[in-house]
């Protein structure tokens, strides 16, 4: 998986990408404006049948490849996008993991920091690093001085799948990363005083995420009923405000919500946000985020995972 930072060093991700989740499936090109703004030049969404995508970290994703090829080719020709040969792919939520793992010592060599660091990522991820493709990067160190790395995996087998129908396209993926780090970069290139979060949610559950200065603070994946999804978020909630909201500062605590996908409404969840923080937040849009629409009948909840990753072409 290639280097979730690497653009710093080797920025040629396309401003075209792709995204997929279970039952639904789009492309998008970008087109950069004055400042952060951008607008979407090129973009399709297609329901898809979910036999074709079943997202799983530890089960294969893509029974019938040729299919979902030929769905992505009509997907491409409908926005005019067919022609293009370099994406960035957004991957399911379910198929990747993404953690962020503190290092508890600060006497170990650096071989000893290096096993300790490959054991928390097995027994984090359930799986041997030989059967993982993994992108890891350093964080800022957090309020004890203690390392923090930001870990994302998928295993090889399946990423594999993803790639065979890309390359049936011919087409080549130079960055890939999960959904809700796709949907996180809206709040990341648009920084702001004080902590952003993201809730990105599905039928089965949700990711929860914490900015602080433009880095993760804290990521969490729940897997819940729909029933179960305000008492999870609220509990979310509740280890951010009891363990992380500084108690001191001018413009800490959080000032930006974004709220994307199923499972609750936007506005239950600004609800739920500003009852267990005392904020007065409201979930941004699309306008917000410097992202312009070209009617409000176009889903920015369909798009804004291969649109975010759009915008690291710039």
């Amino acid at each position: 998986m290639p280097n979730l930072l690497s653009r710093i060093i080797d920025p040629w991700y396309p401003a075209t990408a792709l995204g997929l989740e279970k039952g639904i499936a789009s492309v998008v090109q970008l087109e950069r404006l004055r400042g952060s703004a951008c607008k979407l030049r090129r973009a399709a969404t297609f329901n898809i049948d979910e036999s074709l995508v079943r997202p799983s970290f530890d089960e294969p994703n893509i029974a019938n490849g040729a299919q979902l090829a030929a769905v992505l080719k009509d997907l491409a020709t409908s926005a005019g996008l067919l022609r293009q040969k370099r994406w960035s792919l957004s991957l399911p939520e379910a198929t990747t993991r993404t953690l962020v793992l503190t290092m508890e010592g600060q006497s170990q060599s650096a071989s000893e920091q290096q096993d300790v660091l490959r054991w928390k990522i097995e027994r984090g991820f359930g799986a041997t690093l030989e059967e993982l493709s993994i992108s890891k990067d350093r964080l800022q160190k957090d309020t004890h001085g203690r390392d923090r790395y930001l870990v994302i995996a998928v295993r090889k087998a399946i990423l594999a799948e993803y790639e065979a129908v890309l390359d049936a396209l011919g087409w080549r993926a130079g960055l890939i990363l999960p959904r809700h780090l796709g949907e996180a970069q809206w709040l990341v290139r648009n920084g702001s005083a004080g902590d952003s979060l993201l809730l990105s949610g599905s039928s089965q559950g949700f990711t929860g995420v914490i900015f602080r200065d433009k880095h993760p603070l804290i990521i969490r994946t729940v897997t819940c009923t729909e029933e179960e999804f305000e008492d999870e978020f609220y509990r979310f909630l509740l280890f951010y405000r009891d363990r992380s909201v500084p108690e001191t500062g001018a413009g800490q605590g959080l000032a930006r919500l974004m709220v994307i996908g199923e499972g609750i409404t936007k506005q239950r969840a600004g609800e739920i946000v500003n009852e267990t923080t005392g904020d007065d937040l409201r979930p941004l849009g699309a306008e917000d985020l410097g992202l312009q629409l070209p009617s409000r009948d176009f889903s920015f909840d369909s798009i804004a995972a291969p649109a975010g990753l759009a915008t690291l072409s710039w």
